[in-house]
Order: structure tokens, then sequence, then C-alpha cells
């Protein structure tokens, strides 16, 4: 016996008053507190409570030994150590929320404890042993750091991180506090008809495969059945639980033999998932693991809302993005479509937005005097766009049921008809017809590949560029018939290459206002009355197409009419006021301005008569250089019975000219808004100086000079003719 048992036995005679060893026994033998008594520097385990053999573990508690043979690990803790300190010095010990790590079989499991060692003295003063009490407050410290744990989680789900990281934190939290517990979070469907894998970092990846996608449904495991009924289901023995019948060999792969499952509920009642914790051996489920399923199934649940709040949101904003993209692609489209208002550079546009906007490669067919022609066409290579031209994507019967029905079809395969489909890797075709006011002008033929199948995005896009490029299409071929039109009305009021009358050279310009869509109101003529006499003209009548069309047909052909009867100048222009009146009163007032002369040649001279009817006055521009404005009385033309007009001669001797202008001179207008004027219009004949011109050397004066001052910023709204006749 060593010395340190006899000492024991020694001081536990009743002469030593033993009393004091079972006196301590009685206290805490019942007690939940740690209580156990060393003897010796060896530190003997002589006797323990039973709550002491709990916390180290049954299979280990024994008596008679060593207490680090009790507990391995003590000395690597540094508890031996303690213990040899307070025996040496037989000072007491006292410590708070000490962290021990118990050794259990293979395993070991973290604790912690509040504890007091207190010496032992024999009657000498001598420490004999000493004596542990100790409160172990695991539970306590876990309860805190859950705590903690669990704020963590709401801070992560408050800062929107990944659902995954969430709930895998979560099972991680649990799993850590029990480690005979797993746990698993699975998602449920939009239609909450199945449930998907959500976390399970401690179950084997077969088994979570297994479960992912199981139905809601009675006897669905545990987990399915949660679901189903919205209420949390207890397998305490899955090899034996029918609910279990499916799926018991996997579980029994997996080594799980417990399984309770709570549903996950959002706040309005919609299924969400479900909560499930596991154990490796059939068990109840403990009080403490019925709280913390239903608060971390409120917290998975706070998860999970969260996260479907923000795929709704990134949906609705990807959906608007979206959309604002498309709609930006239609107008921007609209513009480039509409830039050119020409039918067959309509198409090429049509044909380069779909491609790569819309699809790899395009076509665009169109129907000329009852045939398909391949108008244009786009690919992402000149060598794919010489194919796609050479070979036709649309058999005809696709084209003519595009024809007769005007409906968009969509076919997920190559074009049928002969062709390099393969070579170009078509996979499927896209063919919306191009209608404009119930009429098919023609097909638009997008071609899809692997790469770039066809989606319906693509063919809402196409469907809208198509009908947008068949009314501009529609557009672009009026307004170049309009055009055509009011060109050809032009030509014939305006004499294309006027005439030279003896002694004399003559020039003239016409430039109409815009885009030249409409007629406009200015004209001017020179024909021959008879051998040595020859009339000019210039006016400007209101109105513009048709109306002026008439107006200046009126006039010119009654002055034409007239001045052939060898009338004085003053019944030509009452001959055409009496006409316009007479219009006027069947139709719209009709105003005009004239200018009319007759000229004769002679040696070296012409011998000018002429008559203005509220028209801009003549300019006689001599051979010095000196100009003269021509301010002849005379009322427009139109406007009453007597327009007052008085003859006016003058002779142009060789180099000196005539220049007639309308309107549209004087009243441009230069990029501060200023009038071109009669003054600059006179300035720039003048600034040629003095000596002779030729009529279109006058005319060039005047029209260099108006396009100095309007600098290629001409707004006007009126048309400009010039008539220029130049004495030989």
């Amino acid at each position: 016996m060593t010395a340190s048992h006899k000492a024991l036995k020694w001081s536990a005679s009743p002469a030593a008053g033993s009393g004091r060893w079972d006196d301590l026994m009685s206290m805490f033998g019942r007690s939940a507190a740690v209580f156990c008594i060393l003897s010796g520097p060896e530190h003997v385990l002589e006797a323990a409570n039973p709550a002491f053999f709990a916390a180290i573990g049954s299979d280990r508690a024994r008596t008679g030994v060593p207490i680090a043979e009790v507990m391995p690990g003590l000395a690597e803790q540094g508890f031996v150590a303690l213990m040899d300190d307070i025996y040496r010095t037989g000072r007491a010990y006292t410590a708070a929320d000490t962290r021990v790590m118990r050794v259990v079989g293979d395993s070991s499991r973290e604790a912690f404890f509040d504890f007091t060692c207190e010496p032992q003295r024999d009657d000498a003063g001598e420490v004999v042993g000493i004596t542990v009490v100790g409160v172990e407050t695991t539970q306590g410290k876990n309860a805190q750091r859950l705590t903690a744990e669990h704020r963590a989680l709401l801070e992560q789900i408050a800062r929107d991180q990944p659902l995954e990281q969430i709930l895998e934190g979560m099972a991680l939290i649990l799993e850590e506090q029990s480690p005979d517990l797993i746990v698993s979070v699975l998602l449920a469907d939009p239609d909450g008809a199945h449930l998907r894998h959500g976390t399970g970092p401690s179950l084997p990846d077969f088994y979570n495969e297994a479960i992912d996608g199981i139905s809601v449904g009675e006897g669905v495991g545990s987990c399915g059945t949660a679901a189903y009924r919205r209420e949390p289901v207890i397998a305490t023995d899955i090899g034996t639980d029918p609910d279990w019948r499916d799926f018991r060999d996997v579980a029994e792969a997996a080594g799980v033999a417990a399984c309770w499952s709570t549903p996950i509920l959002g706040t309005d009642g919609v299924l969400l998932g479900t909560f499930a914790m596991y154990h490796r051996r059939p068990c109840l489920p403990q009080d403490v693991d019925l709280a913390l399923s239903a608060a971390f199934t409120r917290t998975a649940a706070l998860a999970i809302e969260r996260h479907r709040v923000q795929q709704a949101r990134a949906a609705a904003e990807a959906k608007e993005r979206a959309a604002r993209h498309d709609l930006a692609f239609i107008l921007e489209a609209s513009t480039e479509l509409a830039r050119d208002l020409d039918v067959d550079e309509t198409l090429h546009h049509l044909a380069r937005l779909a491609v790569p906007a819309l699809a790899p490669m395009c076509v665009v067919d169109v129907i000329c005097t009852g045939r398909i022609v391949r108008a244009a066409t786009a690919a992402g290579t000149k060598a794919q766009e010489d194919l796609l031209a050479a070979w036709s994507p649309v058999e005809e019967k696709t084209m003519a049921r595009l024809l007769a029905r005007g409906i968009t079809e969509v076919i997920q395969s190559p074009p049928t008809v002969p062709g390099p489909w393969r070579r170009l890797g078509v996979t499927g075709h896209l063919c919306v017809p191009l209608v404009d006011r119930g009429r098919v002008l023609g097909a638009l033929t997008l071609l899809a590949t692997d790469e770039r199948p066809l989606d319906d995005r693509s063919v809402a896009l196409a469907q809208e560029l198509a009908l947008r490029a068949a009314a501009t299409a529609t557009n672009a071929y009026q307004y170049t018939q309009r055009v055509q039109l009011a060109h050809d009305l032009q030509a014939g009021l305006l004499l294309p290459d006027l005439p030279e009358p003896p002694g004399a050279t003559v020039a003239s310009c016409y430039e109409p206002a815009g885009e030249g869509l409409e007629i406009g109101g200015d004209f001017y003529d020179l024909f021959r009355l008879d051998d040595d006499r020859w009339a000019f003209m210039i006016g400007d009548v209101c109105g513009r197409g048709a109306v002026a069309a008439t107006m200046t047909g009126l006039v010119r052909h009654t002055v034409r009419a007239v001045a052939r009867l060898r009338c004085d100048l003053v019944a030509i222009a009452d001959a055409v006021n009496t006409a316009l009146i007479e219009r006027s009163a069947q139709h719209e007032l009709s105003f005009v301005t004239l200018v009319y002369g007759e000229l004769r040649p002679s040696a070296g001279r012409l011998n000018v008569e002429l008559i203005r009817a509220g028209h801009l006055p003549p300019l006689h521009r001599r051979a010095d250089g000196t100009v003269e404005a021509l301010h002849i009385p005379g009322m427009l033309l139109g406007a009453g019975p007597d327009p007052d007009i008085e003859p006016h001669k003058l002779v142009l001797e060789s180099g000196e000219s005539l220049v007639m202008v309308t309107d549209g001179f004087t009243e441009a207008r230069s990029p501060d808004g200023d009038l071109f004027g009669d003054e600059r219009l006179v300035a720039a004949l003048t600034a040629r100086g003095p000596g002779e011109l030729t009529a279109q050397d006058a005319l060039d004066a005047i029209t260099d000079g108006l396009g100095a001052f309007i600098a290629g910023c001409d707004d006007s709204d009126d048309d400009r003719a010039a008539l220029v006749i130049t004495a030989t």
C-alpha cells in the first residue's frame, strides 16, 4: 500500500474524523454537481458521485486508479499539473467556464465547467488529497454560442448573403452543438409539388442526390410527409417506420437511423421546404431538439422568403432591363429603317439590323410583279451572304402560306429545300411576313444555329421589326412615287432647256424647297412669238402641290395663247387676271406675281418691253457693273378687276443683263436669322465689278452670293427660281 493510501486509511478512521468523507458523499451523492475525491500525490480517484461518472463517460468510471487513467487527456490539457501544484502548495483553486475535452472511446467531446479544487489535510495538517466540486456549464456555454451564431445568421440574411451559404452555415452550427446530429434542408419547387436539395453538408452525396426532387406526399419519408401534412413528422426508427419504406435502403447506406422533419412555411402559409434532423441510432427527440428545430425552422423560413424576394426582384429587374433593351433596339431600328426613304435601302437596313441582334443569318424576299425576289441578305461573313444570295431557304409552299395567311412560322429544323444549310450550320428558321395594311409585301427569314437558337424574344422582336420595316418600305415606295410624280409635273411646267433668242444668252435655275416632294409655285418660261419677237416670263403663284400646278399651268397657257394674238402686254396681264378671278369663283382665291416681257433683237442690242404685276423688281445690270432695280407699277394678278399694269421699255446693250428672281432668293435666311434681301442681291451682282458678263456668269454671281450667306443652313420652305437674259 502506498503512503497516500495509508494516510487516507488513517485519516478515515473514526478517531481521525472519517465522517467528513461520508458527509461529503452524502451531500453530493444525488447532486447534479460533479464531485470527486482524489488522494495522494498520484491523485487516485477514491470516490465520486454519479454526476461525475456521467460527465466523463460511464465506460471509464472506476475508482482506485489515478485520475489521469480514468480521464485520458487530462495531462495534455494541464489538469494533472494543476493538481500537482495544489497538492504541493496546499492552495485551493477555483475556475469558471473551463474548457475540458472529454475522450470517450475514439471520439472526444468538448465540455465546460465551473469548479473548485480544495486540498484535504490530515490531523497533522499535511495535504493528503484533493476534493473537486464543479458544475458543468456546457449547455449554458453552448446556448451563448448558439445565440451568437444565430445572430450572425440573421445578419447574413439581412445582408442578402447567398441562400446556400446561410443554410449550410445553419446546419454546421447545429451539428457542432450536437455531434450526433445531422441537419438537412430541402427547398420546395415553386409549384410546391417537389422538394429539392438545399443543404446537407454531413450527409453523403449519394443520399442528397437520392432525395433531391422527392414528391410532396403521404408516406414519402419524413420530409415529403411533413411537407404534405404541414406539421412535424418524427421517425424514431427509420428501419421500421412505414413512411420510409421507399428510402430505407439509402438511409441505411447513409448511416442514419432516426429523422424528425419540420415543414418550413412562409408568413402566408406557402410551403418553402423542410428542416430535418437525423441521428445515427434510433432515438426520440429531446425537448432541446424540438426547440432548436422550431427556432431554426423559422430562421430558414426567413432566409428562404428573403431569397425568393431577391429572386423575384432580380427577375423583375432583368425583365425590365430586357424590355428596355428591346425597346431601345426597336426605336433605334425604326430610326435606321426610316433614315433613307428608299425601298431597297430600307430592306437592306432590315437585314443588317436582324444580324446579329436576332439571328446569325437572315434573308429578305419581296414580291415583285408576281415573283419572289431576293432583296437583301446578312450574315457574319461575305461568303455566307453569297451562299444565302444564291439559295432560297424557304420553299414555295411555305412562301405561299405566308402570302396567303400572313402568319409567322417557326420551324425548329433546317430548310427542306436544297441548299448549303449543313455548311452554314443551320438548325432552324423563322419566317415572318412583311405585312402592311393587310397586304403581304414579302418575308423576313431568320436562320438559327446551335449556338444561336430561336427563342420567344427573337420571334417577338422579329415580328415587330418586320411590321415596322413593312410600313417603312410602303412609305418609302409611296414617297418615291410622289417625288417622281412631283418631278414629272415640275418638269412639265419648267422647260428643261430654254431656247436662246438671237443676240442673247439665257440662264435659269430652279431649287425646290425641302425634299421636292410637292410641286412649287415658282415658274419661268421663254418662247418664240414670231420671227423677230420672243416672250419671257417669271412668276410665283400662291400655294404648293396640285393647286400650284394648276395655277402655273393656267398662267403659262393663258400667256402663251394671248401673246400669240399680238396683244399688247397690258392686255396679256388683263387676260391672266380675268382667268384667275374666274377660277377663284369656283375654287379658292388664286394670286400670282408675274413679270412678263417681249424681246426684239436689233443690231448689237435687245429691245425689251415688260410689265411687272406685284413681283420683285427685275434688275438691270449694265456693262459698267452698276445695277438698277426696275420698280415698274403693277398689282399682283387675281386680287381685283384692275391690276393697274403699266408697260416699261428698256434697251439691253451688249453685255448687259436683265436679272429676274422669285422671293425665295430675297427671303432666304442666314444661320443668324437675317434675310438675304434686295440689297444683298444687288451687291452680289455688283461684286463682279465692271465688264461684260454672260447670262450664266450673272446667275452664278447671285447663287454664289446666296450660298455664302446661308452657309448650308438654309431652312427655307419656299422655292427659288431665277431667269437671266443677257444681250450679246
